[in-house]
């Protein structure tokens, strides 16, 4: 069939044959996919079915072009255009329609070029027309507008007889002109198609040339007939989707990336109502108190309706410590939020912190681990999908830090670049004092919050930061943290055992111990203490969270430390006169006021009389071994008394020597 009579219905078979992108490349798969997508039951705007009985030998069912995926049809489209020429065979009102809508979406996927050409044709037939509307002949007509345009009046005329019969509207379409390529579509065998495509669409995105003469090698070997490189890239261009050779090429990130960024509203939130943790390695080289070079990491919290932040600590690494003394400045500050937004990162997913948390996906979960700070709270934690900085406000924010900070002019010659591949010349000149980078740093954060003209949801072009939070953190419901949830944050939180006999628990190589602590010898605890200060007291937790104690350092002292056992002594002392007091708390009874109320015993007993009586039998060597010992009872009998008046006696001199 000819392209100028290109059908707009076709068979699953054909369908198959034609091999467009994003269809089956067989029969069955064409049918399966009918079946699947409901083409039996589709219509278009005007209510037409886009299936129908197929007409002649064989029966079946045939589609309409207008089923078919977007690429199929543009592809459909540009292999089988249909030309000027009018049918040759009438067709049907509705399909009269249907053709000019095909044309027009054919047009719109034509170059600026060719659709130049077909408003100036168009412009010139409306020339003649115009004249022969005004009364010239229509030869006369055509004569005239060839010498101004310099065309021929046979192209005019067979420009004419391509719009015979087309609707004036649809008229442009029609005129585009439909280049042809010359000659016939080379062949390809499947075998030798599969093979090149299957090479090309890897991930390691190999070159087409490589792709093509290793194709080559595989023709020649089974008898292949090999086009040439540049049929074969035509081929594929026109006939594989280019999102499946984004697909196979970059993988499933980069098919997202094509789609449009999600748009999230903050205008139902108010200040404090949820805030985005993480980390930022700052590019700067600094030299720590204790003469350490490296770059500080900044845990830094930001409450996202008004992209402030909020807190923020440096320190060598990310660590759950800055975290948690992160949180403990915001409690203290502002409040306590709502939600937390956070990746899935070591320092921010661990127990001290969302313990308790039923998505937090990190570490072994044990059903008696501590409840974390956070978990315990109240807060809502919600983790970030990794490696998507779009999911986290707060990674916007960073990247002004990277320019507008690191790049200060205190930091010349510290300054490291943002990666490996974009050192400045002056690397390593400098190490920057802690003391002037910690300065510098704040006031940057401080500038970044008040600078006036954020392009912000919130902001509006107009405030700043500061302005946006302080303006919705004057009217929010705002939960303000108490001591005991200070101290909770203040302090890591680490499940420990206490001593089977003291009940002392020991944290960070170092013994803790309170009276309090008796009570819960042998239990699991949960110790609250300052990782940063192990001289400070810990806070102890029996195992469902209740607050126990507060349990100073048990410090070891030396052998002949005389201040250290008089402190024991007093410690001692102390001791027994609250265990005393506790006791006499008890109102407990003495053994005298107990033994007045037990009832009175009589030194009567009354045996009551076996109903059997068994004898007893000895024989052999047990029975003589016995006999002497009998004996020897029954003669020592009677020398009791004496025994016991020597022994008296002896008692009394020893009481005289103690006297």
């Amino acid at each position: 069939m000819s392209a100028s009579h290109a059908p707009l219905w076709h068979s699953a078979a054909e369908l198959a044959a034609l091999a467009l992108p994003g269809m089956p490349s067989t029969k069955k798969g064409v049918l399966d996919r009918a079946r699947a997508a409901g083409w039996a039951a589709q219509t278009d705007a005007r209510g037409e079915p886009l299936a129908r009985k197929r007409a002649g030998r064989g029966g079946g069912w045939e589609y309409h072009a207008d089923v078919l995926p977007p690429a199929a049809q543009r592809s459909l489209a540009r292999r089988k255009p249909i030309l000027a020429a009018a049918p040759a065979v009438p067709i049907a009102a509705n399909d009269a329609v249907r053709a000019h809508d095909v044309r027009w979406a054919w047009f719109d996927g034509q170059s600026d070029t060719t659709k130049a050409e077909a408003g100036r044709r168009l412009k010139i037939l409306q020339q003649v027309e115009a004249l022969i509307a005004a009364g010239m002949k229509k030869t006369a007509a055509i004569g005239e507008i060839t010498a101004r345009w310099s065309v021929g009046a046979s192209t005019l005329n067979g420009w004419f007889a391509t719009i015979a019969g087309i609707p004036v509207a649809s008229r442009l379409p029609y005129l585009a002109p439909a280049y042809k390529g010359g000659g016939k579509e080379a062949e390809v065998h499947p075998d030798l198609w599969q093979f090149i495509t299957s090479d090309y669409l890897r991930l390691s995105k190999p070159g087409w040339e490589d792709c093509y003469r290793r194709a080559a090698r595989q023709a020649t070997k089974h008898g292949w007939e090999m086009p040439t490189a540049k049929t074969l890239w035509r081929r594929f261009e026109r006939l594989v989707d280019p999102q499946v050779v984004t697909l196979r090429r970059e993988g499933l990130d980069a098919v997202r990336q094509h789609l449009p960024p999600q748009q999230r509203t903050v205008a139902g939130l108010h200040a404090l109502e949820v805030v985005n943790i993480d980390g930022h390695t700052c590019d700067v080289r600094v030299e720590w108190p204790d003469g350490r070079i490296g770059r500080p990491t900044m845990v830094a919290i930001q409450d996202v309706m008004s992209r402030k932040f909020l807190v923020w600590r440096h320190a060598p690494s990310e660590d759950t410590i800055t975290a948690r003394l992160c949180f403990a400045d915001l409690f203290a500050r502002y409040g306590i939020p709502y939600h937390l937004l956070s990746d899935n990162g070591r320092a921010f997913a661990s127990k001290w912190l969302t313990g308790g948390a039923p998505t937090r996906f990190r570490f072994k979960v044990r059903e008696d681990d501590p409840v974390g700070l956070l978990t315990s709270l109240g807060i809502n934690i919600h983790f970030a999908l990794p490696y998507r900085g779009q999911s986290k406000p707060i990674e916007r924010g960073f990247r002004d830090f990277c320019g507008a900070i690191a790049k200060h002019p205190a930091f010349e010659g510290a300054y490291t670049g943002n990666s490996p591949l974009n050192k400045p010349d002056n690397y390593g000149e400098k190490a920057v004092p802690w003391e002037t980078f910690i300065a510098v740093w704040n006031a940057g954060m401080a500038e970044h919050n008040a600078r006036v003209g954020r392009r912000t949801e919130m902001a509006g072009g107009v405030d700043s930061f500061d302005e946006v939070f302080a303006r919705s953190y004057a009217v929010a419901p705002i939960r303000k943290a108490l001591p005991e949830q200070l101290r909770m944050a203040l302090y890591t939180a680490e499940q420990v055992r206490a001593a089977g006999n003291s009940g002392a628990v020991k944290v960070l190589g170092n013994s803790y111990w309170s009276a309090d602590l008796v009570a819960l010898a042998g239990t699991k605890v949960v110790v609250r203490f300052d990782p940063d200060d192990a001289a400070q007291p810990v806070h102890v937790y029996d195992a469902a969270g209740r607050f126990v104690a507060t349990a100073d350092l048990w410090e070891a002292t030396g052998f002949l430390d005389a201040e250290a056992a008089a402190r024991r002594a007093k410690l001692e002392k102390n001791h027994r006169r609250k265990v005393k007091a506790a006791a006499d708390a008890a109102d407990l009874l003495s053994a005298d006021q107990l033994a007045a109320m037990m009832p009175d015993y009589e030194d009567e007993t009354t045996l009551p009389e076996p109903a059997v009586v068994a004898p007893v039998r000895t024989r052999g060597v047990v029975a003589a071994a016995l006999k002497p010992l009998q004996q020897t009872a029954s003669s020592a009998a009677p020398a009791a008394p004496d025994f016991l008046d020597s022994f008296l006696a002896g008692a009394e001199r020893r009481l005289r020597i103690v006297e």
